[in-house]
């Protein structure tokens, strides 16, 4: 996510929250945030009520809310497009990997597409296992895909690393 929208959405949920607080939580500096922080006053996002000379609130005002209802909807809509490009790019491996008669299809270690793997294989009626660990040696007729954040070379047929689908 962006640093404005986790910034408003700070905002959001501690109107109390500090300007060093946002700085930290969006990891932008001082300065970014305090001329983002200007920015939504301006575009009326936000008000700024001064409590004494040392506190400051910030008050997301309804033009606040939509911006965020809409920078979420949009964020939500482009991770809902990446998963049906990266569904359709796993379908079509597992699609091969059954017309080569695997009869397993693994995936080793922990990944974000595993919902997408297991839903994928389930579709397609082949059986799916999770191999929390790395190992070199598969059965015959498993087929393996290999977690993004492995740094395990997939230098066999039967073996595809993830971070081919992020990196191309």
């Amino acid at each position: 996510m962006d640093k404005e929208i986790i910034i408003l959405e700070q905002i959001q949920n501690n109107p109390q929250v500090s300007q060093r607080d946002l700085a930290s939580i969006a990891q932008a500096s001082l300065g970014m945030t305090n001329a983002i922080l200007k920015r939504f006053v301006k575009k009326g996002f936000i008000t700024i009520k001064k409590v004494n000379n040392r506190n400051i609130h910030y008050i997301l005002t309804t033009d606040g809310l939509d911006e965020i209802s809409k920078r979420s909807w949009s964020y939500f809509r482009r991770t809902i497009k990446n998963v049906v490009v990266y569904q359709d790019a796993i379908f079509e491996i597992v699609k091969q990997v059954k017309k080569e008669e695997y009869c397993i299809i693994a995936l080793q270690g922990q990944s974000d597409f595993e919902f997408i793997i297991e839903h994928v294989c389930y579709k397609m009626g082949i059986e799916f296992k999770l191999i929390p660990q790395e190992i070199d040696d598969f059965s015959e007729g498993v087929f393996c895909f290999i977690s993004e954040s492995s740094n395990k070379v997939d230098n066999d047929k039967n073996m595809f690393s993830l971070k081919h689908l992020i990196i191309g």
